[in-house]
């Protein structure tokens, strides 16, 4: 049975009882809209702990001004649902009152990581993430948390603040989970209409080309990247933020192939904007 948990007293009550019972705690933070993907985070948790919170809480401060809060898909009962059917512990559904109350006067920055890709294209925007994220360990205090790979610079933040900051927490990373045509999954792609959905699968091929022919056939990296954004743009993409070769810790950006490498990029479809990568080697 999945318990709904919508006050900290609740919250608080409910973990102190699990740790009690000697039992391991894992925490899957989403903003809801839940897929397959997120699913396959619930499932892994599910090896590796005794009870499974669920969070679902879509976060004001992580979006900027001119993007899709407002329009942000809210399925709740479907997430109920799917969470129901893999057998999560709980869901902790906090309200903005609850996680921003009056006063709220605190920000989390992290450096290094935030600067670059995303970071650029969404100023903003990694503070608010790591603000979120920064409350939720606190609050479910979990032994793991997991994440993720297909926002891999979000993944790159969070193992960062949680390092720093002595988090006793382990975060875990979890393969991107795709469609067969290798689109990765993402609550955003249900607002790509018929005809974008082809167009979509684009940047998944252009990042696996671009990714050979650095490897098997030695292009240079500037070329290769200046020629993946050019593919994207000629595949429909309305523009390009960033296609990138970064180192796969501290997201330096790379002039030259390594095999330990991650190849990062960003577009717009129309109103959406998706995001991908993929490890080189």
């Amino acid at each position: 049975m999945l318990l709904e948990l919508t006050s900290l007293d609740t919250l608080f009550a409910t973990v102190r009882a699990w740790r009690q019972a000697g039992q391991r705690v894992a925490l899957v933070p989403t903003m809801g809209a839940l897929h397959a993907g997120h699913m396959a985070l619930v499932e892994h948790a599910r090896t590796l702990a005794d009870r499974v919170v669920v969070s679902i809480f879509v976060n004001p401060t992580q979006f900027g001004p001119n993007e899709d809060f407002s329009r942000y898909p809210r399925p709740l009962d479907d997430d109920r649902a799917l969470l129901t059917l893999h057998n999560a512990d709980a869901l902790w559904l906090p309200d903005v009152a609850t996680m921003y109350p009056q006063g709220f006067a605190t920000s989390v920055h992290v450096s290094g990581v935030t600067e670059t890709l995303d970071g650029a294209a969404r100023p903003g925007h990694f503070d608010g993430v790591a603000t979120v994220v920064s409350k939720l360990l606190n609050q479910v205090q979990p032994d793991i948390a997991l994440f993720g790979e297909k926002d891999y610079q979000q993944l790159c933040v969070i193992k960062r603040l949680v390092v720093d900051m002595n988090m006793p927490v382990e975060i875990i990373a979890v393969p991107t989970l795709r469609e067969t045509d290798g689109l990765a999954l993402s609550s955003r792609n249900r607002y790509l209409s018929e005809a974008q959905r082809p167009v979509a699968t684009r940047m998944n091929q252009v990042l696996r080309h671009s990714a050979f022919v650095m490897r098997e056939e030695g292009r240079p990296v500037a070329e290769t990247l200046e020629k993946a954004q050019r593919f994207l743009l000629d595949a429909g993409f309305s523009n390009v933020d960033y296609v990138a070769l970064c180192d796969s810790h501290s997201l330096a950006p790379l002039e030259n192939y390594r095999r330990d490498a991650r190849l990062l990029a960003a577009a717009r479809l129309g109103t959406t904007r998706l995001i991908d990568n993929i490890a080189v080697e």
